[in-house]
């Protein structure tokens, strides 16, 4: 089973349509389309891991902890932070090559 990802609710909507575009089979789901738009970090990770998908965040702030305290009792495909000011570009070729070089059972 290939990689599949969560976008968090702050995530750029370009990063998620760039790495669409470029990667026409990944399964890049956005938050609005999740259902999570409003949630509470922990509620996040919960769908993200329920789903299997690794969630893609620019929230270096309270995600890293939340997802520290939420491995300690659960298991996760994983999380992704990506500076704001990374290059889109960067964020995009970063994500596709995780997606092409990886499995989800990885």
């Amino acid at each position: 089973m290939r990689t599949q990802f969560l976008a968090d609710e702050n995530l750029r909507r370009a990063i998620v349509l760039g790495v669409r575009r470029r990667e026409p089979g990944v399964s890049f789901v956005e938050a609005f389309e999740a259902g999570t738009v409003g949630k509470q970090d922990p509620a996040v990770l919960r769908i993200a891991a329920r789903e299997n998908r690794i969630l893609v965040s620019h929230d270096v702030r309270t995600i890293p902890r939340h997802f520290r305290q939420f491995i300690a009792q659960h298991a996760s495909p994983g999380v992704i932070l990506i500076p704001q000011k990374l290059a889109l570009k960067s964020a995009i070729e970063d994500l596709v090559t995780i997606y092409r070089a990886s499995e989800a059972e990885e």
